[in-house]
């Protein structure tokens, strides 16, 4: 198994979760695990969608999907049935793997809707 890659007992526990298996209506991903992995390797790397390793397929393709996924709720539905493993370090992503922009502490506040979390309070 490559670094950042699900195992096969992983997949088997995700698989029903997955759009676009064979059977689906529509069309359907020609190997949603390489799919999956390369998202985890971007994730976990830390990388560029465009220096996605050319074996994971095209990075366009790979983003685009990705934020489809993400728009449907689909990679929550994933992430809750790999966080039951009691032996998750697979999928945690913290302060060492997400870096922030070094501006990103001195960025424009100001009031507003904010489109993740909870608003803050007026």
């Amino acid at each position: 198994m490559k670094r950042y890659e699900l195992n096969r007992e992983q997949w088997c526990r995700i698989e029903p979760f997955i759009p676009g298996k064979i059977g689906d209506r529509g069309r359907h991903g020609a190997d949603n695990l390489l799919f999956i992995n390369g998202v985890l390797w971007v994730l976990r790397s830390g990388a560029h969608w465009h220096d996605l390793p050319e074996r994971y397929g095209k990075w366009k393709t790979a983003h685009k999907r990705f934020t489809r996924w993400a728009q449907a709720g689909i990679w929550e539905k994933i992430f809750d049935v790999l966080t039951e493993d009691p032996d998750n370090q697979y999928i945690m992503i913290d302060s060492t793997i997400v870096r922030a922009h070094q501006q990103a502490a001195c960025g424009k506040g100001g009031r507003g809707v904010r489109l993740w979390g909870v608003p803050e309070a007026v």
